[in-house]
């Protein structure tokens, strides 16, 4: 089916979202430029300027998408690590992957650095809206927590595994310390079971 079928708004939209992150990860932040995407997708350069204004809308959209789709993911493992079909290390997995293998934390520190302030703002209400959604009891317990685990998966995107090589420790070193923190704080809120030395439930 041709791409140059007649899509509504929204369905051209989310067609260019998804080629430049496809761009995004194949490429780099760099490689995320209207006409790229415009040239992936058969469109043309003005038909990207009318939805996106710019190169540095394109990006601010590209990081709403992300953090959207992304931290529905993640709020989908955290609630079967609730039920018992899921772990804590799949939700440190998924946000880490997000910041790294997604593309998350090269875009947002290139929009950065291009001068684009306000790059983070979908993301950080994406995330806020997630921890509302899973702070079922208003307590505020998971806030600590999310700020913590986006912060190193961040910092494990943009530095991890030269840190990790200098420091002679295994790549995954960050994901194990995120994943123990997520279980400890699973366990004061009472989501999960206290666990032995062994790392059995107790």
């Amino acid at each position: 089916m041709s791409i140059r079928k007649r899509l509504s708004q929204e369905e051209s939209r989310t067609v260019a979202l998804e080629a430049a992150r496809a761009l995004l990860i194949e490429l780099g932040p760099q490689a995320v430029t209207l006409k790229a995407v415009a040239a992936r997708i058969g469109r043309t350069h003005a038909n990207l300027l009318h939805h996106f204004g710019s190169a540095a809308g394109l990006q601010k959209a590209l990081a709403e998408h992300l953090a959207i789709t992304i931290c529905a993911t993640v709020e989908e493992a955290v609630l079967a690590s609730r039920k018992g079909e899921g772990s804590a290390r799949e939700v440190v997995d998924l946000a880490f992957d997000a910041f790294d293998k997604e593309g998350g934390g090269a875009l947002a520190s290139w929009m950065l650095m291009n001068g684009n302030e306000d790059a983070l703002d979908p993301l950080v209400s994406a995330i806020n809206d997630l921890v509302q959604d899973l702070d079922e009891f208003g307590s505020g317990q998971m806030r600590g927590v999310a700020h913590a685990l986006c912060l190193m998966a961040m910092g494990d995107a943009l530095l991890g595994g030269a840190l990790a090589h200098s420091l002679k420790l295994p790549r995954t070193t960050a994901r194990d310390i995120a994943e123990a923190m997520l279980v400890d704080q699973a366990v004061k809120a009472g989501l999960a079971p206290a666990r032995s030395e062994d790392g059995q439930p107790s």
